[in-house]
């Protein structure tokens, strides 16, 4: 093609672009106002990776009850009665075996035990061993399974929530809710495949990279649903701005879009476009979403009376379910303030209060609509807490540090094997005795109930193959149904 040729081909092209008002963006709107066109179907019908789910699948979607700070293992879930009669006196060498501290505690002239001071009972046809704190928990059991020796590698908050959320403990990796969303897409086109809220205040803070798509591609990243004003930014048209000249203004963007991508081949402006055309759709279905006013009463007093307000962890846990009945694939909830150094009663109990009932609710709220054989819940914090004091140590009071070497983690629904406890720790809690799960297998496990093999969900970045469990990793099968 001579230079002269190639010129009147981008002109008729860009002609054709203008007047077909925004090319790809009208053929968006399109699939907004005919769902049967050939654009929607296509979106519908190829959500994710060619080729994924590659395996059976037991799970659709996932809800990620993330408890920021880390809760304590033996004030909730890990019951050591032998340490009542050992309160006050010096951890053994035996057991701490000259293991990393934190700055916290490295320079402690003494590591005095501090049992726990709650009652532990047993519940459920399981029998599951479960502290007065969570009672809601409690009534639940039978549904949930407990991992009490889960275990990861950093020792510190930033990197350990970094490691849980990319499995990685720099910042820079694709979070885990991208990952599923690169790999499955999701089933409302509505609505993002990823989103993640926080609730709590207080507490170590959360960046948006936690929930970002890393070297991905910035679509698969998550939405953060905010608690005060619009759920998501910009949500509203401002004051003049009608629907229709909003999608007029969209339609010439994505001309201009179309243009610059055509010149630069850069994909990220692919990813721009289609992020309008969900913004512009999200304009309706997030509204419709977070308007609680057809939710029955039951449903309040199910979760409780803070399911009302916008930003509470109860609140947090209902949206979850709504959007589970609508097709997000990935929800993850931040819960902060979990971090008790000092006075863990204190801090405990208020958390325990915020938190479980809520908790409970969504396993029964998903359990009585049909949802929570599709839908996996995991429940934990970023690693544990020490057996031993950190600060003042009294008959009521103490705190504890960071623990990494084994603290407790639950699962329920999605092909979970409920009513079952898995692993050992030592009589400290401190160290495991019986089968050990990194992050990596907990990640393996997650994957492998939404139908991918861990192995396979690759990403070329850098001359190099990428994947969320890097090359480690195992399935953990006996928490699985059979």
């Amino acid at each position: 093609m001579t230079d002269q040729e190639q010129l009147a081909f981008n002109h008729a092209r860009r002609e054709f672009l203008q007047h077909s008002a925004g090319g790809l963006g009208t053929i968006a709107l399109a699939s907004l106002l005919n769902p049967s066109s050939t654009f929607a179907a296509e979106r519908a019908n190829a959500p994710g990776l060619k080729g994924f789910p590659n395996q059976t699948a037991t799970a659709k979607r996932i809800i990620y009850l993330f408890q920021s700070g880390a809760p304590s293992q033996l004030d909730l879930f890990d019951e050591k009665p032998q340490l009542k009669s050992l309160g006050n006196t010096d951890l053994p060498d035996s057991i701490r075996m000259g293991q990393r501290l934190t700055g916290m505690t490295a320079t402690q002239e003494r590591f005095p035990i501090a049992p726990s001071i709650y009652k532990f009972a047993k519940h459920g046809e399981c029998g599951a061993n479960i502290s007065e704190l969570l009672p809601h928990t409690a009534s639940v059991v039978d549904d949930l399974c407990f991992i009490r020796t889960l275990h990861t590698t950093a020792i510190n908050h930033d990197p350990a929530v970094t490691f849980f959320q990319s499995g990685f403990q720099l910042a820079g990796r694709p979070s885990i809710g991208a990952w599923l969303a690169y790999g499955l897409g999701s089933d409302n086109d509505d609505l993002p495949a990823f989103v993640a809220m926080i609730s709590g205040s207080g507490g170590q803070p959360l960046y948006d990279r936690l929930w970002g798509s890393g070297f991905l591609p910035s679509k698969y990243q998550g939405v953060k649903f905010r608690s005060v004003g619009d759920p998501v930014l910009f949500l509203s048209n401002p004051e003049g701005i009608t629907s229709d000249i909003r999608r007029q203004q969209l339609d010439d963007i994505a001309a201009l879009n179309q243009l610059k991508f055509e010149s630069a081949g850069d994909p990220e402006i692919n990813t721009r476009i289609a992020q309008y055309e969900m913004a512009f759709r999200m304009q309706t279905s997030v509204p419709e979403l977070t308007d609680l006013s057809q939710e029955p009463a039951s449903t309040f007093e199910l979760y409780g009376e803070d399911a009302r307000k916008p930003g509470t962890y109860a609140y947090n846990c209902l949206l979850a379910r709504r959007m589970a009945e609508r097709g997000v694939r990935f929800m993850q909830l931040f819960h902060r303030d979990w971090d008790h150094h000092l006075q863990l009663p204190k801090g405990i109990e208020t958390q325990t209060k915020i938190t479980d009932r809520a908790s409970a609710a969504l396993i029964r709220d998903l359990k009585q609509r049909g949802l929570l054989d599709d839908t996996l819940v995991v429940w934990g914090g970023e690693f544990g807490r020490t057996v031993y004091c950190q600060g003042r140590l009294t008959a009521k009071d103490y705190g504890r540090d960071h623990h990494p070497r084994c603290f407790t983690l639950w699962l329920a629904g999605g092909g979970i094997k409920g009513g079952t406890t898995y692993g050992t720790t030592d009589d400290f809690s401190y160290n495991i005795v019986d089968k050990p799960v990194h992050v990596h297998d907990l990640h393996a496990t997650l994957l492998h109930c939404l139908g991918i093999d861990h192995t396979k969900l690759i990403y070329r970045f850098q001359g190099r193959d990428y994947r969320l469990t890097d090359v480690h990793g195992n399935v953990v099968r006996d928490v699985l149904r059979a």
